[in-house]
């Protein structure tokens, strides 16, 4: 068996909020699993990427800043294999993702984009968006205020007042979706994905499941679901991948959030053996 080397970028402590240790536990967990299968692996920070010279053309990252993304996007243009890919992960911030699952038509909330300079139509948020979801178009959610429950127009105009205020000029804004909220994980090309209910978990980022309440156990398909994960995965480039979904009172089921390669806290150990598997499978892929 050929043995390769590997470096592991690991995620910058400010892009894991709430979640230091269980972000930090799965990465660890499938470095150890390609050094148990006979593979090298050297460990880097996020910092130490954007200042060290590299020679490893294969990588695993659960990156996330914009500098470092942008570096590694300049080296899979010259041959570097990433896992995920730095264009999957920029793919994930918000406006794109919601951008992506829409014109590719994957179940999602009716939303807009919006720069928080312009004026929204009263009408247009009374008619079709109360109540909504408000959430910076930029980049992920890092702090709890990046992620806003809103009830009315005039609730929404107040907090697209404090977004600008940041710094933030876009924002997403979902239509909420009642009904039953769902965790997922999922490794795109394998067997291994991974459900539950977040509130009866104790599995909590900002605490904003409670907006949705206790899941009422409302029948879906289970199959359903991971089809409509893989395909959102397929269009954003993201092998490594998790999110949150809604199943309404009819069981159809949306997506509303994606994330590149999140803790995998509840199946840790059986997602990084499907990690590490996918990894060396996309690695041997290209070096024929």
């Amino acid at each position: 068996m050929k043995s390769y080397t590997f470096a592991g970028i690991q995620r910058y402590s400010l892009f894991s909020p709430n979640h230091v240790g269980n972000d930090a536990s799965i990465f660890s967990a499938v470095g150890q699993y390609l050094e148990e299968n006979g593979h090298e692996v050297n460990m880097y920070t996020e910092q130490e990427f954007l200042t060290h010279p590299f020679n490893e053309r294969f990588i695993f990252t659960m990156m996330r800043s914009k500098a470092a993304v942008r570096n590694l996007q300049k080296m899979e243009k010259q041959g570097v294999v990433a896992v995920n890919s730095a264009f999957g992960i920029e793919n994930c911030t918000r406006e794109q993702m919601t951008s992506l699952l829409i014109k590719n038509q994957i179940p999602h909330p009716q939303s807009l984009v919006w720069s928080v300079m312009e004026a929204l139509p009263a009408s247009l948020i009374e008619s079709e968006f109360e109540p909504c979801w408000v959430k910076r178009a930029d980049f992920h959610a890092i702090h709890k205020e990046d992620v806003t429950y809103v009830r009315t127009y005039c609730e929404l105009r107040e907090v697209m007042a404090e977004y600008a205020l940041r710094g933030i000029e876009r924002v997403v804004i979902n239509k909420h979706l009642p009904g039953d909220l769902i965790k997922f994980y999922g490794v795109y090309g394998t067997d291994f994905f991974f459900w539950f209910y977040p509130h009866e978990g104790n599995h909590s980022k900002f605490g904003l499941e409670e907006i949705n309440g206790a899941p009422s156990g409302i029948p879906f398909s289970e199959e359903g679901l991971r089809c409509i994960c893989n395909d959102a995965a397929r269009v954003l480039n993201v092998d490594i991948y998790g999110g949150d979904c809604i199943v309404s009172s009819d069981g159809s089921i949306r997506i509303i959030d994606f994330n590149d390669w999140p803790s995998f806290a509840p199946c840790r150990k059986e997602a990084a053996k499907a990690i590490g598997q996918a990894i060396l499978q996309k690695t041997k892929s290209v070096d024929l």
